[in-house]
């Protein structure tokens, strides 16, 4: 059975009178297999740090894999079993069986999941953080001081992108595209409630003809509009 991770959140913070205006301001990126969202993201961070610096107002980070690694933290786990439950989404019971059975450390998915749940929303509350990836926007949607970020672009670009950067085929490229995008496509499901309208996106970017420094300096722009800088 699926827990509703947000409203579960929701409630949580409410109970201890931290209201959804006190939480940000943070933007989220998602992205398909391929977009240069790493890239995206810290150039964004690097632009916002140097108005920043200038105006002595609180830096701005990026995150991606530092969640897991915080949630790892937290269960006393290794990273690697964190980020485990993000490659493989439809585990299956006999394999978490299995899994119980060798570590004394052994933590549930559902645990994992609600312990990543928890840091991410935690960054966020924080404010003043970019955050790839993880299922951040249906995590967040409900934060008032946020701007949420889709990065896609055509499968035979992508494809091209991870060719060379993996040095594999172009069909070998297409299959890591499309079984690593159902796999992101899950994990966000799994927070926010498959067919659930309410996490869409504000703004999508087509990466094969829009730069990194264009989608950037465009992201900084509707943040000034939104007041979130």
């Amino acid at each position: 059975m699926r827990i509703d991770l947000t409203q579960y959140l929701k409630d949580r913070y409410e109970e201890r009178h931290l209201s959804n205006k006190d939480a940000g301001p943070i933007v989220t990126i998602a992205r398909e297999t391929g977009c240069p969202g790493k890239k995206i993201a810290q150039r964004l961070n690097d632009i916002l740090n140097q108005r920043q610096l200038a105006s002595k107002q609180a830096n701005w980070k990026w995150v991606g894999k530092e969640i897991f690694i915080e949630s790892a933290k937290e269960l006393n786990l290794h990273v690697d079993e964190v980020e485990q439950v993000f490659k493989q989404t439809d585990r299956n019971i006999i394999d978490q069986i299995l899994s119980a059975q060798s570590s004394k450390f052994y933590k549930n998915d559902k645990s994992i999941r609600k312990t990543i749940g928890q840091t991410i929303r935690s960054m966020a509350n924080d404010g003043h953080v970019i955050i790839l990836g993880r299922g951040g926007v249906a995590l967040t949607r409900d934060i008032k001081k946020s701007l949420h970020i889709y990065l896609e672009a055509p499968l035979d670009w992508r494809a091209a992108v991870i060719s060379e950067k993996q040095k594999c085929t172009i069909d070998e490229a297409k299959k890591i595209a499309t079984e690593t995008d159902k796999r992101r496509a899950e994990y966000r499901d799994y927070y926010q409630g498959k067919g659930n309208d309410y996490t869409w996106y504000d703004v999508r970017y087509n990466c094969m003809t829009i730069c990194v420094d264009e989608i950037a300096d465009s992201i900084l722009k509707l943040m000034e509009i939104r007041k979130l800088v």
